[in-house]
């Protein structure tokens, strides 16, 4: 696990950056979560509504809601496609998003309609961490501030 100002961020994620939006592709679906670096900013997090499975999303739509302490907001799809699969544990546990964003914390799993168009925008490995880099040096993120 890499760290950036003190917020993980794995290489073997892909990335929506700009959304702190995470999701690992197994060859068939896509695993979308929010980084470490939205539940430090989100802090506690409170209340999750996921699409159903059947749902057909559009790439930047909404596939889940999620509500903080902090802030209410989207959780965008970085892919076209079917929810086959939603988190129904972090439904009954939002915190589960706080403790374990990148393992038991993922929100929905998507079957994406064309993966090698919509994943052209994410960055992944060691771009994705720089990248990452990138966005919290110029908005002054660090996930060791309180």
């Amino acid at each position: 696990m890499t760290q950036v100002r003190n917020c993980d961020i794995p290489e073997e994620c892909y990335y929506l950056v700009e959304k702190h939006v995470w999701l690992t592709y197994d060859g068939e679906l896509v695993t979308v979560g929010m980084t470490d670096v939205a539940q430090h900013l989100a802090k506690t997090f409170l209340s999750v509504t996921a699409k159903a499975p059947g749902k057909q999303i559009k790439k930047g739509r909404s596939v889940a809601t999620v509500e903080s302490s902090k802030w209410v907001g989207p959780v965008p799809s970085p892919v076209e496609g079917e929810v086959v699969a939603v988190n129904e544990a972090v439904i009954a546990d939002p915190t589960i998003m706080n403790r374990d964003p990148y393992g038991d914390g993922w929100v929905a799993r998507l079957r994406p309609d064309d993966w090698a168009a919509d994943s052209a925008d994410l960055v992944t490995g060691a771009e994705g961490v720089a990248a990452y880099e990138r966005f919290l040096d110029a908005e002054g993120i660090d996930c060791a501030d309180g």
